[in-house]
């Protein structure tokens, strides 16, 4: 911020000043803020665990897998249903485009 208000506003007003004079920039600004006040751990995604998944699932729960771009646990899926013996009972679904 130019001049005194860098000292004269906290993080959350300078993110609010963002806001009007550069929306594409408050998506970083936004994750900056989270950094600053809770930790970068509430940023990072946690690693994938197909086995800790499998842990908590049940016949009544099963595993059901939401996909975002650039994620594709299938490989990893497959070589778990693989070392459990398990690929012939398994079944997989797409119900997305593509």
């Amino acid at each position: 911020m130019p001049g005194d208000w860098n000292d004269k506003l906290n993080s959350f007003q300078k993110m609010i000043v963002l806001k009007a004079i550069r929306p594409d920039k408050i998506s970083q600004a936004i994750q900056n803020y989270i950094i600053e006040k809770i930790g970068k751990d509430f940023i990072d995604p946690p690693t994938f665990n197909i086995r800790a998944c499998f842990k908590d699932s049940s016949l009544v729960t099963p595993l059901i897998f939401v996909l975002s771009a650039g994620s594709d646990p299938v490989a990893d899926f497959k070589k778990f249903a693989e070392e459990e013996d398990m690929l012939k009972r398994t079944e997989m679904i797409s119900l997305g485009q593509g």
